[in-house]
């Protein structure tokens, strides 16, 4: 589920820049808001937002939520809302997004749980023994997590993945960390339940097999990155050998991760297939993993624990994900796979569920290179996805945009390959409807 994506746009690459400074003059007429060089205040604000967040990475939640507090401020005070002006924009705002932000809370906060019982069942410890003890086995990995978020929420793929770094590598280099949440991401790009922008796709009445064509950029992408930051962590520090070490897995913690997993995955099918209309009403999967978590505590306590510093990392992401929810972003530029490729960069500074929707909207876009594109793009720094905020909620050094770039290079070009890759072999094919 690639909830949310933002990041410094100073620092992408300029097709992506090039895409959002089209997005933000459009809009400056609709809002009849205050602009600096044709770009709303808004989008100013924001973009303050995001540079703190990269810079001063050590404070990351206060600079989000100063930055959330400053954008309501002001459309309180000057622009009003898209919903309306004042309170009452704000509350029918709030309305409209709070399924969004319920549910990202829940999964956050559920999966950190699932991630525990995971790590506490001992199958992470087995692996090692099953992987090979080259820059082959961390490779395979990357792999496993490509494969979990083709199913899983990309969220919980990316938790079982971080959690599995902790039993095979004594040391985990950030080029790597950014690998995983990368692999997630991909994994997730062409299928309608791994990601929450494909799933949107899908109940627009959008056929999976259309979506399904992204996993021809996530394949070629997943070979771009996946090899270098497997022998860069090989070269930094290598698989941990067991020997002759037993693990007795806790079977118990086994079945209560497949549980909560199946009730997620359950529900999604159900409330997407037989209950469209309603699947933006309630937010059905989140509440359906905390029924899973309290059908399991006469089995095994949770490590409740673990859930304040989660909290913490979800308050961050949320407040950014309403940051971008407040934008005024009425219209995008014409459909074509020149602004698909772009939207994948934007999709690094903004939220690709309000930009999904928007093209969703829109129309005339292939949907295969929309997803690749929205689901892959908020790979190349740590805030750009839920999974990569996920990720440096348990690696705390991979909260560094500096680091994140130099490392992990590999990310954008393995983008913009994957991309045309899609092009060369599949060919652009606009929708018709």
């Amino acid at each position: 589920m690639h909830l949310i994506t933002q990041k410094n746009y100073r620092m992408l690459p300029s097709a992506g820049l090039y895409v959002f400074c089209l997005i933000a003059p459009a809009t400056a007429a609709a809002q009849d808001g205050p602009s600096l060089g044709g770009i709303p205040v808004d989008f100013i604000l924001f973009g303050l937002t995001l540079l703190g967040v990269a810079l001063f990475h050590r404070h990351t939640l206060s600079i989000a939520l100063g930055g959330l507090g400053v954008i309501v401020l002001y459309q309180l005070n000057v622009t009003g809302f898209n919903e309306g002006p004042g309170t009452t924009g704000l509350g029918l705002h709030l309305q409209h997004e709070w399924v969004v932000l319920t549910n990202l809370l829940c999964l956050l906060l559920g999966f950190a749980l699932l991630a525990r019982h995971f790590e506490n069942s001992g199958l992470p410890a087995l692996l090692p023994r099953c992987l090979p003890d080259d820059w082959k086995g961390a490779f395979s990995l990357l792999l496993i997590v490509f494969v979990l978020s083709s199913f899983l929420d990309n969220i919980a793929a990316t938790l079982i993945g971080g959690t599995m770094l902790r039993a095979l590598f004594a040391r985990v280099h950030i080029g790597y960390l950014a690998a995983i949440v990368a692999a997630a991401n991909a994994g997730g790009a062409g299928s309608v339940m791994g990601d929450t922008t494909t799933t949107m796709i899908w109940i627009a009445g959008v056929d999976p097999r259309e979506v399904l064509n992204a996993y021809v950029g996530a394949g070629v992408a997943m070979i771009v990155f996946g090899i270098p930051a497997a022998i860069q962590q090989q070269n930094y520090s290598p698989i941990l050998k067991q020997g002759n070490k037993r693990v007795a897995p806790d079977w118990i913690r086994v079945i209560i991760v497949a549980l909560i997993l199946l009730l997620a995955i359950g529900t999604n099918i159900i409330m997407n297939v037989k209950y469209g209309e309603w699947a933006h009403r309630f937010p059905f999967i989140g509440v359906a993993i905390w029924v899973a978590i309290a059908l399991s505590l006469p089995w095994r306590r949770p490590d409740w624990e673990v859930l304040p510093e989660a909290f913490k990392g979800s308050v961050f992401l949320l407040a950014l994900v309403t940051c971008a929810s407040l934008m005024p972003v009425e219209a995008l530029p014409p459909a074509s796979w020149p602004t698909a490729l772009g939207l994948g960069f934007v999709s690094a500074i903004f939220d690709n569920i309000p930009l999904t929707a928007l093209a969703l909207k829109q129309g005339g876009y292939d949907w295969g290179f929309l997803a690749y594109a929205v689901g892959f793009g908020g790979s190349m720094l740590w805030f750009g996805s839920s999974a990569g905020v996920t990720l440096a909620n348990m690696y705390g050094e991979a909260k560094s945009v500096g680091a994140w770039l130099r490392h992990a290079w590999y990310i954008p070009l393995a983008y913009v390959a994957g991309f045309f890759a899609m092009w060369l072999v599949l060919g652009w094919h606009a929708a018709t409807t």
